[in-house]
């Protein structure tokens, strides 16, 4: 197998730091050079990770980044050198992402709108299995690519459903301002 050669990511505001550690070491271990064009919403992380990738050896020139909006996202997927290009965000930008640059010829792998299911077996520990579904399906308010959707209660584990309710009802939601009042 031989590299493509320049691969991208574009990445979400969300996980500024572990997504895009899913895209450039991978695709720089096999011989590629990469571009990474972060969310506008939090940039330095992205910029402080291709400083620590500098620091640790990796040459000028092999991770780059590049800063904006839909007229970058556009040229990532219309420029006839880079090869793939490697999404994770909302299904509405992932949808015109994969459009395009599957018409330019890109090899095009878009993570977005997950459905994510959890299976719970009827072995499983219950108090502890209840606090991971709760933790997965609402921490940061759902708005995670992660986050469970759909869970598969399996034996014994059926009947936990009212206990799931009952703990879900002790989140506290608020608007996201009310959250800073003290």
């Amino acid at each position: 197998m031989q590299p493509l050669g320049v691969c991208a990511g574009i990445t979400p505001f969300n996980f500024p730091a572990m997504i895009p550690l899913w895209m450039f070491p991978m695709a720089i271990a096999t011989g590629n050079t990469f571009i990474l064009k972060p969310s506008e919403q939090d940039p330095m992380v992205t910029m402080r990770l291709v400083e620590l990738a500098l620091e640790a050896g990796i040459p000028k020139g092999v991770l780059n980044v590049v800063h904006g909006g839909e007229e970058v996202v556009n040229a990532i997927c219309d420029h006839p050198d880079i090869k793939a290009v490697s999404f994770v965000g909302s299904t509405r930008v992932g949808t015109h992402v994969y459009n395009r640059a599957s018409l330019a010829g890109k090899r095009v792998q878009c993570m977005m709108g997950a459905k994510n299911h959890a299976v719970v077996l009827p072995d499983a520990n219950k108090e502890q299995t209840l606090n991971a579904m709760v933790g997965a399906a609402f921490g940061a308010a759902g708005q995670r690519c992660m986050a469970a959707s759909t869970l598969v209660l399996v034996g014994e584990a059926r009947n936990w459903v009212q206990d799931l309710v009952t703990k879900a009802k002790t989140l506290k939601v608020s608007a996201p301002a009310s959250a800073w009042k003290a």
